[in-house]
This record gives C-alpha cells, structure tokens and sequence, in this order.
C-alpha cells in the first residue's frame, strides 16, 4: 500500500466508505462534500493510502500557525481494518507538518468514539482537554443586564485571567479552519473585534468574555440553516453567564442567524450554569488531543 497525497480522482472511492462512517449515530459524514475542497485548500495537506485497486484510508493535516497543526478527518475504509493504516496517515501528516516547521498537531474526537480515541492515543495523540457546545437561541430582544463591551483589550484580559483558559489550555476555536482549535492570542480578539465581533462583560470588573468566529450555513432537513459560532465562553459567575449567552443571542439575531454554536468547558460548573441560564447544551462532550511533534516515540 502507498502512502501518497490525495488526488480529486480519490473523490468517488473516498466517498465510498465515508458515507456512512458512523451507521448507527445521525448525521451523514462531512467528507464526501468537502473532500473537493481539501484538494486545492492552502496551507493543507490531504494524504491517502492507495491499496491499488481502492483507497485504504484518509486523513488532512491543516498549518494553523507557524508551529500549530491540525489533523482532521482520519477514515480508514472497513476493508483494511488492522493494517495499520491510521499510523501511516498520521506519521506522514506529522512529518509534513513537522517540515514546516509545527512542534506540536492536534486533533479532536467525539466522546462516544472509543475507536477514534483509541487511535489517536495509539500514533502518539495525548489528551489535552474536553469541551461542549452550548447553543443559546438568537433573540434579537435579549437584555444582558449588565455592561457588554466589544473592546478586545478587555476581552483579551478577562480570557487572560480566566480558569477557563487554564482548563482549555489556551485554546479555542480557529477563526480560519471550521472544526479546528488553535492557541488564542490577543492579536486573534483583536481581528475578531474588526471583522466579527467581540463580546466582553465588564460590569464590576471583567467577567466573562466571547467572539464570534464565524458564519456559516448547512443543509438541515431540507432547509438552509444560517447559524452563528462563538469561538469560546468565558464567565466568572452567574449574572456574567447570563449576561453573556444574551449578549451572544442578540449578537447573532444581528447577523441573521437561525441557530448558535458556542464553545464553553466541559466543566461541572459550566455546564451547570448553561443549564441554569435555561440554554441548550450538547449531548455529548468533544475531547482534544495533542501529539509533540519534537518527540521520537512519534516518528516513524
């Protein structure tokens, strides 16, 4: 089998055993509609294994940063199970990351997927931290209560100073690659708070903070959905909590969105307090790994 770059042709036998990734869970697999896309995309590369006759497995490797990467998308097709396809699509992502000069890949894994954290951890993936989406509803009347600021200083300086920072361990959504996290920095808010938006609560101090990463639109039961995405929430007590999901609902009621996807911990205490402000929570929690790009034990 040959471990060589993806090419559109791949497209259909990719598409084949992607299709139906996770039978028994809803939703359709994301690749074969995107898998054009990761052909041409900058800053990417998309590998394949080729058994000659059909396409053993798949995964994208994505440069977030001068030193950050992002692996996405591993499948391996059911037919090469136990070949060890999923360590050479990720030793060859991590050696073209690695020429480019990245210390350090992440990746992310659903919760229920045993067989995807058991892969990753198996090719040198370690857990970094967890995370769940909250999903306040747009409302174009939400009343926060408290000061909202959309300075990103401010913002920058209560994520700064935030246990959330500590549990997520600085990272929140990508601004560029949907599905990604990278490290925020101060220079990210900052271009939020000018192409997007920036939500601080500044009321008695600084008490919680967001930006909105993105917008988007996906197909949902034969209608087109616009939904918005805050990249992380950030909050110090109850009133800030609130405070914050409004400010975000009215936020993307501006924008025209139909639905909401906010970043928060998988902590006890956030959770709860999305729950008590009434707003819907995932399921389900995401975990995200990461894998040392100078260590041995990951290379080939």
């Amino acid at each position: 089998m040959e471990l060589r770059e993806a090419r559109l042709e791949d497209h259909e036998a990719v598409a084949a055993f992607t299709r139906e990734t996770w039978p028994d869970r809803e939703g359709e697999d994301y690749i074969p509609e995107v898998y054009p896309e990761w052909i041409d995309g900058e800053d990417t590369h998309t590998l394949v294994v080729d058994a000659g006759d059909d396409i053993a497995g798949i995964v994208q490797c994505v440069l977030l940063s001068p030193d950050e990467a992002w692996c996405q998308g591993m499948r391996v097709n059911p037919e090469f199970w136990g070949a060890d396809v999923s360590k050479r699509l990720s030793y060859g992502a991590f050696e073209w990351a690695r020429e480019r000069g990245a210390l350090v890949a992440r990746n992310m894994v659903f919760s229920w997927n045993a067989a995807g954290l058991g892969q990753s951890r198996s090719v040198g993936f370690e857990p970094v931290t967890e995370f769940r989406f909250a999903h306040p509803e747009p409302d174009p009347d939400a009343d926060p209560a408290l000061e909202i600021s959309a300075d990103p200083a401010a913002a920058w300086r209560a994520w700064a100073e935030s246990d959330v920072r500590e549990h997520l361990r600085g990272l929140a959504l990508d601004t560029d690659e949907s599905w990604a996290m990278s490290e925020l920095t101060r220079t990210a808010l900052e271009r939020a708070a000018e192409e997007s938006a920036v939500v601080a609560v500044r009321e008695d101090g600084l008490r919680g903070m967001s930006y909105r990463s993105r917008i988007a639109e996906r197909e949902r039961e034969g209608e087109t959905e616009r939904f918005a995405e805050y990249g992380v929430a950030s909050w110090d007590d109850l009133p800030a909590a609130r405070a914050l999901f409004a400010a975000i609902a009215r936020d993307a009621a501006a924008v025209g969105a139909d639905r909401t996807r906010v970043l928060i911990p998988e902590t006890a205490r956030a959770v709860s307090d999305a729950a008590y402000t009434r707003t819907e929570i995932a399921d389900e929690p995401d975990f995200v790994l990461s894998a040392d790009l100078s260590a041995e034990r990951i290379r080939r």
